[in-house]
């Protein structure tokens, strides 16, 4: 099934960068709900320094666009791309094409080890279902590639199709170092697209309700929450059930330069689907952490309009 597209409300300016003018970032809440003037502050001093950045925030009452810009622009997500992924496998446990318990052997799996979880077990092989957990709580590489590489490449883009997402593709696989015959990335996707689908999977409109529930949990354990989900207080080690009724589920994705999430937060005033991406010069800690507290800004501000 499709990913169907939220009713825009009143027209965004863009957030791309311009040498010739000053225009600032545009902003727009909801009526009675709080602005978000601090996150296109932080958005418009990124952009200055010379980062790309790509936002979209609907409301999931209302269908509103709250906050956009370049929402449209195809940009690198690094680990943020697993998600379509985690769809497939996810339909493939469904329609019974995939076993969830069918095991797989590390070393039949291309190596990475410049990051992850699963290189640091004893365990040399677990099954498919344990391995997208893996995928989703932690973006494990190994995880992901073992996935990748038992749905393989063909179904996952024929998926993506299936979703209508147009500027979203998982290109490649993980590798510790790429080569001019590798994809350039891992992933690249839209800000627009991207929160659309996680608003069609807390929608069950996700290939079906099954599939959407069970994409749905295993993102609700991730594990990442130092972005956009440090606003919310939650434990990253326990937060599919929250004792104040928080309704969260997030994917992040971080690469050199890059740092991207999409999610879905939910409150006692409102619902949100979001998705923030960011490219950017990790020229050092500053600029890192300048782009950090943009995601951590936003967060507050989601928190303050659906609460």
């Amino acid at each position: 099934m499709g990913v169907s597209e939220p009713v825009d409300g009143p027209p965004l300016a863009s957030l791309r960068r311009s040498q010739q003018t000053s225009r600032r970032l545009p902003r727009r809440a909801a009526a009675g709900r709080r602005s978000f003037t601090s996150t296109t502050r932080a958005l418009e001093q990124l952009v200055e320094s010379g980062a790309q950045v790509s936002v979209h925030v609907v409301d999931l009452d209302n269908h509103v666009h709250v906050l956009s810009g370049d929402d449209h622009v195809t940009m690198p997500v690094a680990g943020l791309g697993v998600v379509p992924l985690l769809i497939e496998v996810a339909a493939g446990f469904a329609a019974g094409s995939l076993d969830p318990l069918e095991i797989v052997e590390r070393s039949a799996v291309a190596p990475v080890s410049s990051a992850g979880v699963w290189r640091h077990l004893h365990a040399p092989a677990l099954p498919l279902e344990d391995l997208a957990v893996l995928a989703a709580t932690s973006g494990d590489p190994i995880a992901v590639n073992a996935l990748l590489q038992r749905v393989g490449h063909d179904r996952v883009r024929d998926r993506i199709e299936a979703l209508g997402l147009r500027r979203t593709a998982l290109l490649d696989r993980f590798r510790d170092q790429r080569g001019p015959d590798d994809a350039p990335q891992v992933a690249v996707g839209s800000a627009r697209e991207l929160a659309g689908l996680f608003s069609a999977l807390v929608n069950s409109q996700v290939v079906d309700a099954p599939v959407s529930a069970q994409v749905s949990e295993w993102l609700s354990l991730n594990q990442d929450l130092s972005l956009v989900a440090a606003a919310t207080g939650l434990d990253p080690f326990s937060h599919d059930h929250d004792a104040h009724g928080l309704l969260f589920i997030n994917k992040t994705g971080r690469d050199r330069g890059v740092r991207a999430e999409a999610g879905v937060l939910g409150g006692p005033r409102a619902g949100v689907a979001y998705s923030l991406i960011v490219c950017f010069d990790d020229l050092s800690i500053t600029h890192r952490l300048r782009a950090h507290d943009a995601f951590r800004i936003l967060g507050v501000e989601l928190m303050e309009y659906t609460h």
